[in-house]
């Protein structure tokens, strides 16, 4: 059932009336961002109710000392915080001496609306004051796609009942906190400041890791009556105060031009300056020019990313909504920079990447954007492979071998729950399959010469030196891991975790053949760096490859999730009473370990990313005994459950599913969106789209699509890149059209027949 309080539209989120009790959650759902920077939807003009304030930059981070009650050895000194930067959207209002507060000024006609074609918010009331003046409020605030270090709003007000003098108050703030600190420490040092008629500006700094960022604001009145203009300028706060006359009926609208610049990518010293730089060209170019290159920005995006769905509203807004944020976190315009779990609309997770990026993030943006995107998610990792090494190393590996993060911003680990940091090591493996994903999908095996190989190797040499020998067995086992599934930890031979293991091993041995045959000078010059002693290391991994223990149950024909499975009272989830959903708000930890409960598909999960491997019959057997168990409370789960069961023909499962997955945010599913979306599991629902009721493979080269139609769905469009061409893919009750839109002929092959495009 969608959210009561929005209302259902194709391109729009829209919010009618004003409920505090709504407004963190609208503060995440209407967050605007452009893969630099971005903030929650807080209001320009005072509030003071309940509110989240939020405004981030990216890679910009704060080291928040671990706050543990036993400390172990091997515990990361921190755990990284998204900061909440210095507030640069703040304009106070004041309306014949009264301050506008819409906790505490009464309001008529209250719309919030965020336009997702061309990433615009835009909020119009009526405020009504105890001194009797109405003045009817519109304002439109937009953070450039064109002019990444460009936010601008135009706050337009028109007294509805007879004229009013009116102040604003536009100002940036750097007097802000974090509510997630572990110690209540403020993050931020003021560096410098700069008030005058023209201009505001100031920069700030982090402590410990030495970011600096300049806010520069300059700001132009059009209608009313100018009475008089003030510098405002007081510690930590630069503004003006601008006085006007405005009669009734007449519209006066402030403009507020932002330019943001950041020491990730200008000289400290130089940060203040060249924000003023930026808020100058700003201004020349006006509101209209800018918000013009700014939806072109977004006509761009949508031309590749969008998915049409006919004939369900709350469908098609979902999967919009979704892909909307996704590229307002990502734009992959800089390789130091990645997926945030929450983005920029809230600082829970504060790491900047989890193992979501290479396991739910990467297939989107390789299918809807140029191979480059894709690939600085890539070279991020490559970039950071010595400081994986150096984990590896702090926990007792050698040799090269690589344990990438966790959570991390710099390639550290930066999580601080044992279970996760030592035991869910299945991260590695999905940083292998990326790289197979980029391959496989471009073509591009020079990434493996270039990049990829040294990545692969130090992770292959982790997992030889994570396994060890079973007398008992007489096979290689991995003993005390977490899977995928967190509501199980220090297990031992979680079927996931060895199954990637082996597998990364196995296309390592891949990778260096063809490097070697294709490639042998580079080949030679990575074997050198990397003290590879072929002889002895391929022999031991194809040796793992081949005694790898996996747990299988005979009676069951079906692989344990982990050793001693069984053991478990087995369950269906939908006989827990609704009133203890989810079980982590409601269970003791220990009862959950102990249950059958699985948090998200795990066993499945290597059934979606091995399809290949097993028989249709082999994935309706595990499906049928996993998926019954599984609670769904990761909202990374919905969407891999929705590409398995519409590969069986489950079609109601993988549509009920789907709903979840993409309206997990816009309904609030597990009551949480206030503290921020959940911006990975988004590329989940285009998943659940594209390879679920698409059906979209890639194998042996060729592109593959298996249609499938919802029953609720009229049809669906989607648009793929592949390999230098753009394909649109047309799914209706009457059969599929595949049009190549750009780039040479082409085979594919639909529903098993091939077709030349």
């Amino acid at each position: 059932m969608h959210n009561s309080y929005l209302s259902l539209d194709p391109w729009k989120i829209i919010e009618e009336g004003f409920d505090p009790e709504n407004h963190e959650s609208s503060e995440s759902i209407f967050a605007l961002g452009n893969g630099k920077m971005g903030q929650r939807a807080m209001f320009e003009e005072k509030y003071s109710g309940e509110t989240l304030q939020g405004s981030y930059i990216a890679g910009v981070y704060y080291p928040d000392k671990t706050r543990v009650g036993w400390w172990k050895n091997g515990y990361p000194e921190y755990f990284a915080k998204v900061l909440n930067a210095p507030n640069w959207i703040g304009i106070g209002v004041v309306v014949d001496g009264e301050t506008l507060d819409l906790h505490e000024t009464k309001v008529s006609n209250f719309t919030r609306t965020l336009d997702m074609q061309y990433g615009v918010l835009e909020r119009a009331f009526t405020a009504h004051f105890n001194n009797g003046a109405e003045i009817d409020i519109v304002a439109t605030r937009f953070i450039s796609m064109a002019h990444d270090e460009v936010g601008a709003i135009r706050y337009s007000v028109k007294p509805v009942n007879k004229a009013a003098h009116i102040v604003f108050s536009p100002y940036i703030n750097g007097d802000v906190y974090n509510s997630d600190a572990n110690y209540d420490e403020k993050f931020w040092e003021l560096v410098a400041q700069k008030a005058d008629e023209n201009t505001a500006a100031l920069s700030s700094k982090t402590r410990k890791t030495d970011f600096h960022v300049g806010f520069a604001m300059k700001a132009e009145l059009a209608g009313g009556t100018l009475e008089s203009a003030t510098v405002v300028d007081r510690a930590e706060f630069v503004g003006k105060d601008i006085s006007v006359t405005v009669q009734a009926e007449e519209t006066a609208s402030l403009y507020k031009y932002v330019g943001v610049a950041s020491s990730m990518n200008y000289e400290k010293s130089t940060v203040l300056s060249q924000a003023i730089k930026v808020a100058e060209s700003a201004i020349e170019t006006g509101f209209d020019a800018l918000l013009e290159a700014h939806q072109n920005a977004w006509t761009k995006i949508w031309e590749t990313a969008d998915i049409k769905i006919h004939g369900d509203v709350a469908a098609q807004q979902g999967i919009r909504f979704n892909i909307f944020h996704m590229y307002q976190t990502y734009t992959g315009k800089d390789e130091r920079l990645n997926v945030g779990p929450k983005g920029f609309t809230g600082e829970k997770y504060g790491g900047s990447t989890y193992w979501d990026t290479e396991a739910y993030c990467f297939p989107f943006f390789l299918n809807t954007a140029d191979y480059s995107v894709g690939k600085q998610l890539l070279i991020y990792r490559h970039n950071q492979l010595q400081k994986a090494i150096e984990n590896g190393e702090k926990l007792g590996f050698h040799s090269g071998a690589a344990l990438y993060p966790m959570v991390t911003m710099n390639g550290e680990e930066c999580h601080n729950e044992w279970e996760i940091t030592f035991e869910e090591i299945h991260r590695n493996g999905a940083i292998a399959f990326a790289i197979f994903n980029y391959v496989r999908h471009s073509g591009d095996h020079a990434y493996l010469a270039s990049h990829g190989l040294d990545v692969l190797i130090a992770i292959s040499r982790f997992w030889a030196q994570r396994v060890n020998w079973s007398e008992e067995k007489e096979k290689w086992v991995m003993l005390g891991v977490t899977g995928p599934n967190e509501y199980e930890n220090n297990i031992n031979n979680n079927w996931y975790t060895n199954k990637m293991a082996a597998w990364t091993l196995s296309y390592s041995l891949e990778a260096i053949d063809w490097v070697k045959t294709n490639m042998p000078e580079r080949w030679s010059e990575i074997q050198q760096a990397l003290n590879f002693d072929e002889a002895i290391e391929s022999v031991n991994w194809k040796d793992v490859i081949d005694k790898m223990y996996y747990p299988y149950s005979e009676k069951k024909q079906i692989f344990l999730q982990q050793d001693n499975f069984l053991d478990k009272d087995i369950l269906p989830a939908d006989m827990l009473p609704m009133e203890m959903r989810p079980i982590n708000q409601f269970w003791s930890w220990d009862r959950i370990l102990r249950s059958c409960y699985i948090k998200q598909a795990d066993t499945l999960q290597g059934f979606y990313f091995f399809e290949d491997e097993f028989s249709d019959e082999e994935l309706e057997r595990h499906f049928d005994f996993y998926e019954p168990i599984t609670v769904h409370e990761s909202s990374l789960s919905p969407c891999v459950h929705v590409v398995l069961a519409a590969k069986l023909d489950r079609m109601d499962k993988a549509y009920e599913l789907y709903l979840r997955t993409s309206r997990l945010d816009l309904d609030d599913y597990n009551k949480e969106a206030a503290e921020g979306l959940h911006i990975t599991s988004m590329a989940g629902t285009w998943m659940s789209v594209v390879e679920g009721f698409g059906g979209l493979r890639v194998k042996n080269d060729q592109l593959h699509l298996n249609p499938k139609l919802p029953a609720a769905w009229e049809g669906y469009e989607f648009t793929v890149s592949f390999r230098e061409r753009t394909l649109n893919v047309d799914v209706s009750k009457s059969g599929t059209k595949v049009s190549k839109l750009d780039g040479d002929s082409l085979e594919i092959q639909v529903d098993g027949q091939a077709i030349q495009l």
